[in-house]
C-alpha cells in the first residue's frame, strides 16, 4: 500500500499518494465531490505499468486529508492540484478529473498553461448541471446533517450514482465512504462542499484551454438532462475527444475500466514526447 503523503495548503493539509519512476511523466488523479481516491484503483495500476508517475488526491477535508478547510469547490480544489505538481516538480503534467475534479482540473489547465499538458475528465461538469440540481441544493443543508448524511449521500452513490454496470468491489469502496463520513468532522466538510459548489466559474475559462483533452460520459448519468447533447458540448465547444459509454452513469473509471483504461493509454502514449 502506498504511503499517505500531505501537501500543506493555508487552510489545512491535502492528502495524496505518489508511486512510480521520478523521471516518469507526472499523471494526478483527483475525484469528485463524495468520493475517495480510490476510486481511481482501476486506472493506476495501468498507468504504473505503463512507466508514468502516479499522484493521486483526496479532495479537502475528504478522506485522509485534513478536516480544518474553510473554503471549497472547483477553485480551491484546482489550486491544490497546481500545488501538488509543483511539489512533485512534474512540470507539465497530465490532469485526470471526475465530475467536481473534472472542472477542477479544467480550471488549473487555464489558470497555469505551463503546468498542464493534457486533461482526462470522467463524468465532467465543467458546467452547472442541466438537470435540476440547483433546487436539489437547496435541500442539501438537511440531506447531508446528522445522523442520517453519510447515509443518504452513499445510498445516493451506490445507486443512482452507479446505474448499470458496477465494479465488483463497488460494495467495499461505498463502504469505506460511509465510514469516512462516519466522522462527524468529515461529514461536515462533505456538506460545506455541497453548499459551496459551482461550476459557473469554469465554465467562461474553457475557451482559454489548448490541450489535447480526452471525456468519458456516461449515457445513464443523472447529472445531465441530455448526456449525449453534453457530449457533443463537450467535443464542439469544448474541443474534448468524447467516448459516450453505454449502461454508464457517473464513474466511467470503475464502471467501464475495460474502456477507459486502454482510452487513456492511448491517448497518453500519443503525447509529444518531451523535449521534442
Amino acid at each position: 500500500m502506498s504511503t499517505v503523503q500531505y501537501i500543506q495548503r493555508p487552510e489545512g493539509r491535502v492528502a495524496y499518494t505518489v508511486d512510480g519512476p521520478a523521471d516518469g511523466r507526472l499523471v494526478v488523479l483527483v475525484p469528485g465531490m463524495g468520493d475517495l481516491r480510490s476510486t481511481w484503483r482501476e486506472l493506476v495500476g495501468p498507468l504504473l505499468g505503463a512507466g508514468y508517475r502516479v499522484a493521486v488526491t483526496d479532495l479537502r477535508g475528504h478522506g485522509d486529508s485534513d478536516t480544518t478547510f474553510r473554503t471549497h469547490g472547483d477553485i480551491a480544489t484546482a489550486g491544490d492540484v497546481l500545488a501538488l505538481v509543483d511539489e512533485l516538480g512534474g512540470v507539465p503534467a497530465v490532469l485526470v478529473g471526475n465530475s467536481m475534479g473534472a472542472a477542477s482540473v479544467a480550471y488549473a489547465a487555464a489558470e497555469r498553461p505551463d503546468a498542464v499538458e493534457a486533461l482526462v475528465l470522467t463524468g465532467p461538469l465543467l458546467r452547472n448541471p442541466s438537470s435540476g440540481g440547483s433546487a436539489a441544493r437547496l435541500l442539501y443543508p438537511l440531506l447531508f446533517a446528522r445522523p442520517w448524511g453519510a447515509a443518504v449521500w452513499t445510498r445516493y452513490y451506490r445507486g443512482t450514482l452507479n446505474r448499470g454496470r458496477t465494479a465488483p468491489w463497488l460494495d467495499e469502496h461505498v463502504a469505506a465512504i460511509r465510514t469516512s463520513m462516519g466522522d462527524p468532522a468529515r461529514l461536515a466538510q462533505f456538506r460545506a462542499l455541497t453548499m459551496q459548489l459551482t461550476h459557473a466559474p469554469v465554465t467562461p475559462r474553457l475557451p482559454e484551454i489548448h490541450v489535447p483533452m480526452l471525456a468519458f460520459l456516461g449515457r445513464q448519468d443523472p447529472d445531465f438532462h441530455d448526456p449525449a447533447a453534453e457530449a457533443a458540448w463537450l467535443e464542439h465547444e469544448v474541443g474534448a475527444r468524447v467516448e459516450l459509454l453505454d449502461d454508464v452513469a457517473h464513474y466511467p473509471q470503475h464502471q467501464a475500466p475495460d474502456i477507459v483504461v486502454p482510452a487513456v493509454l492511448e491517448f497518453l502514449a500519443a503525447l509529444p514526447t518531451r523535449g521534442a
